[in-house]
Order: C-alpha cells, then sequence, then structure tokens
C-alpha cells in the first residue's frame, strides 16, 4: 500500500497534549475539592454567634432551629412572633442587612455574618422611636401581635422611602397580616411617621453669607 494510501490517524501530538492538560487539571480541580470539605452540620447543637442589634450574642442550637426560635427561645428576644411559621404573615418580621425578612424562614446558622435588627433596638418605652410613637398617636393596633412586625416594615419602608404614598405604603406593608383588622390605622400611622422624621431631619442647605456692612457715602 502506498503511503499517501494509509488512513490518517486519528491522535496527533497537538490532541494528545491538549487531552493531557485537560487531564491534570481535572486531577488538580478534584484534589482541591478534596481538600475543601464542606462544612457538616449536626446532628448535635453546635455553638454559633449572630450579630443582634449590634452585638455579637453565642447561641447553642441544632441546625435545624430557625433564627425566629434563636432570637425567642435561646436569647430572649421576643419582639418577633411566631404565628404561622411559614412567612405568610410577617409577625416574625426582623432586618437583616437592612432588609426585611421573614425569621421563620432564615435558619440560624444561615444568619451567621449578617447584620440581625429586631423591633427592640427601635426605642424603649421612656423614648419610643418615631414609628412606635405614631402607632400609639393614631391607634395603629388592636390585639398588638402582629405589630413587632408592623413596625419593622414601617421603619423599613420610611428608610428606603421618607415619603410614601397610600398605594407605597400598602406595597410596603403586603407582607404583614393584620387579623384585627386595623389596615386604615397603621397606614395614617405610617404617614404620621413619615411627617414626624421629615420635620425632625436637619435643613441641607447652606446658610446665606451676611452681607458686608455698607460704608458711608454708599
Amino acid at each position: 500500500m502506498a503511503e499517501s494510501d494509509k488512513p490518517a490517524s486519528r491522535f496527533s501530538r497537538r490532541s494528545f497534549i491538549k487531552t493531557a492538560g485537560a487531564g491534570a487539571a481535572i486531577a488538580g480541580v478534584s484534589a482541591e475539592a478534596q481538600e475543601k470539605k464542606p462544612e457538616v452540620l449536626g446532628p448535635d447543637a453546635a455553638t454559633l454567634t449572630l450579630s443582634v442589634n449590634g452585638a455579637p450574642r453565642k447561641v447553642t442550637v441544632e441546625p435545624r432551629v430557625t433564627l425566629l426560635r434563636a432570637l425567642r427561645n435561646e436569647l430572649d428576644i421576643t419582639g418577633a412572633k411566631e404565628v404561622c411559621d411559614r412567612g405568610g404573615c410577617g409577625a416574625c418580621t426582623v432586618m437583616m442587612d437592612g432588609r426585611i425578612v421573614n425569621a421563620c424562614m432564615i435558619m440560624a446558622w444561615d444568619a451567621v455574618g449578617h447584620e440581625i435588627t429586631t423591633v427592640e433596638s427601635f426605642g424603649t418605652p421612656e423614648k419610643l422611636s418615631p414609628v412606635q410613637a405614631a402607632f400609639v398617636e393614631q391607634d395603629g393596633y388592636q390585639c398588638g401581635f402582629c405589630t413587632p412586625g408592623m413596625v419593622v416594615s414601617c421603619t423599613a419602608l420610611l428608610k428606603k422611602n421618607p415619603n410614601p404614598t397610600l398605594d407605597e405604603i400598602k406595597a410596603g406593608l403586603a407582607g404583614n397580616l393584620c387579623r384585627c383588622g386595623t389596615y386604615s390605622r397603621i397606614f395614617e400611622a405610617v404617614d404620621k411617621a413619615a411627617k414626624t422624621l421629615a420635620m425632625a431631619k436637619p435643613a441641607t442647605g447652606k446658610a446665606a453669607a451676611p452681607k458686608p456692612a455698607a460704608k458711608k457715602g454708599e
């Protein structure tokens, strides 16, 4: 058989180098993956540190424990309420890194490394926050069970939108249910708080420079 009639080889030096290089890369990735094994949690309880209202708090919980139950049962921070336990009523609303979340839908371990803010940090009975004071003044509650979650959502709303319309207030509180039906008073409380915060906000404009005294003869 003539040299030109021989079938061309399926392998070449270039394809061999490519294949060998890919194999080495895969082997390297596999070795790295074996070295960085994922952290295994449970089944026993373990200690973690949560940042709650600006302070580190240690709790020892099983991996199945939610942030809500860690706050209430382990840290005695009971403002957030456990009602539906399905993320549907908003009674357990807290802030995580400034955004409202349902604490019953977040595992405590998943909150590690994030800043958790609860209604307890907003004010005290002696010095209520503007939102809390507006709820009192406008009778924005009846049984009060949904109120902490409402206050958290209202506070977050006004930080994002200091002057919301009625429709924007309704949208901002869409995740919070009031079984007593005091929505109209709650909306009025948000509007009242917005006005209070606007009045307390310092003016951003600079004062005009005083004019020089007029010279004699002018």
